[in-house]
């Protein structure tokens, strides 16, 4: 699991359950603050997610132990009740990897995949196909019922896939294109066609006051904006980043660096840079502020199953978006570029 997962569920109002094997991940996102709560219970689990349901709590619950568990449980409970517990659903395992570590079969401990890691590869990997059908399997009950699920890019569906699970899109023979499309193609090409795409600053006085007046200055600016009349769809993004920058501080997100990070299209991102130009300038903000890019911003990532996934014509794989921006940025003046590879599914 990472932080982010179940601070933006919390942000968001939503209960998150984030699964994770390794009981030393998890509860150093619990001391540290990203997770609110935890359990190695599934009764337990489900009895929260419906204790929080009926008081329209926002919380996030870490689960230590398999998602598989968790998603076929989900199945059990909607199948003795008729109560789908939940909506949205995602996974995030390193399924680029998942002979590698990068999947823990859901037939063993942690401690146990990691020995027979070393020990058996062949058998894990067999065992790591079984659990991955297994868990499409309970998916795909909870989306006929009515959870939207999205793929994150991660190569989930693809090794899902390959292990004989249910993944293909019915009616196509193509098989790299599945039945749950990447949240990219799904959800962010919309937005991001509006040209909404995070980017960031960075405080280098590394001053904590510093980043809340950078902060405010951002709201003030989106609010300002978002008054005007402007296109629904438009409208709703600048609304929802303002609730984004309005909540940042108060859920401490920062880890090193006075950063944050933004969605914004190219005149709030202008209008922003000159409202902090003004603040350094008067002293409003104490040194100068870095505006730089996140690797997701607009056409900045290029990714075969995630940001590329419904390109068809064979160049899925060539990663040209990436790197004329990179190249571009340079060559159009700016002084903090780089070209990274990962992206957080491995290629």
């Amino acid at each position: 699991m990472s932080g982010a997962q179940a601070k933006a569920a919390v942000i968001c109002g939503c209960i998150g359950v984030v699964a994770e094997m390794s009981e030393e991940a998890l509860m150093k996102r619990h001391a540290q603050g990203w997770l609110q709560e935890y359990t190695d219970n599934l009764d337990v689990l489900i009895k929260r997610i419906r204790e929080t349901r009926a008081k329209k709590e926002a919380t996030s619950i870490g689960y230590l132990g398999n998602v598989v568990d968790v998603w076929e449980r989900l199945v059990a409970e909607y199948e003795a009740t008729g109560e789908l517990l939940v909506e949205l659903g995602s996974d995030q395992t390193s399924c680029h990897n998942p002979f590698g570590g990068g999947y823990c079969p859901v037939q063993l401990s942690f401690q146990e995949a990691e020995e027979m890691l070393a020990k058996d590869p062949y058998r894990l990997k067999t065992l790591v196909q079984e659990s991955l059908r297994r868990q499409i399997a309970a998916i795909n009950k909870l989306a006929d019922a009515g959870l939207f699920f999205w793929d994150y890019g991660n190569a989930f569906l693809l090794e899902a896939r390959r292990a004989g699970a249910d993944v293909s899109k019915p009616g196509t023979e193509d098989p790299l294109t599945f039945r749950y499309p990447s949240y990219v193609q799904d959800i962010m090409g919309d937005i991001f066609s509006l040209g909404f795409g995070p980017f960031r600053w960075v405080c280098t006085s590394g001053d904590p006051a510093d980043l809340q007046t950078s902060d405010d200055i951002a709201y003030n600016v989106l609010a300002t904006i978002c008054s005007e009349d402007l296109p629904k769809n438009v409208q709703q993004q600048y609304a929802d980043n303002m609730r984004w920058i309005k909540e940042a501080g108060k859920h401490k997100m920062v880890v090193g660096s006075q950063a944050r990070i933004l969605y914004s299209d190219q005149r709030g991102r202008v209008k922003i840079a000159q409202a902090f130009n003004d603040a350094v300038r008067v002293g409003k903000i104490k040194a100068p502020v870095v505006l730089s890019r996140d690797h997701h911003d607009v056409s900045g990532t290029d990714s075969p199953f995630r940001e590329t996934s419904n390109v068809y014509d064979g160049s899925a794989f060539t990663a040209d978006m990436a790197v004329q921006n990179f190249v571009g940025d340079a060559f159009r003046g700016a002084t903090w570029v780089a070209l990274h590879n990962g992206g957080g599914v491995g290629w």
